[in-house]
């Protein structure tokens, strides 16, 4: 069986450098080498660049979310309009390549108290996946709430010098519930 997934740097330095050794040797898992980083940029690579890898997937585990909030002081990255659309028309797309298809929520922000204009807010978060989650529910699309997961466990799962990333701890977690989540469509 083939899974492929995609996702930020939450997948890329996060629970895809474990998610292969706990799926085991009968699975193939193809994973781009790249940070998919925001929607539009998978959006784009999917057409071209990691087609060839993602044909004949059986179950495909994406994510795309923190790049299209962060907020450095002019607004988000994208809108929740601009991400919304564009999920929507990245779930098509993979819908083509495989039967399953799971989409992990954007998962939280570890913040810092008294950490003045943080460039991601849980609030922000969780109105982009508020938005998002319904939409692609209404395609068939399969919801991994990583955010749920990840959130009461933030102080152990996310690191303190970035509160973004993923602990080693974070990291083991998180590749145990996409592997439990994949396993049920395989």
């Amino acid at each position: 069986m083939k899974v492929t997934l995609l996702g930020d740097s939450i997948r890329r330095i996060g629970y895809g450098t474990k998610v292969p050794d706990v799926l085991g040797e009968e699975h193939t898992v193809y994973q781009p080498t790249d940070n998919c980083m925001f929607v539009k940029y998978t959006l784009r690579r999917i057409h071209k660049e990691w087609s060839e890898g993602i044909k004949g997937s059986d179950v495909i585990h994406w994510n795309n979310g923190l790049w299209d909030v962060v907020d450095y002081g002019d607004g988000p990255f994208s809108t929740v309009e601009e991400y919304v659309d564009n999920m929507v028309r990245v779930a098509r797309l993979l819908q083509k390549q495989a039967h399953t298809v799971i989409f992990a929520t954007t998962t939280p922000y570890y913040t810092c108290p008294g950490e003045a204009a943080p460039p991601y807010t849980n609030e922000r978060i969780d109105a982009y996946n508020a938005a998002v989650v319904p939409r692609l529910r209404e395609m068939g699309i399969i919801i991994n709430d990583l955010n749920a997961f990840v959130k009461p466990h933030m102080a152990t799962y996310i690191r303190e010098d970035d509160r973004v990333h993923l602990t080693e701890a974070g990291i083991d977690a998180c590749a145990a519930e996409v592997v439990r989540m994949i396993k049920q469509y395989l």
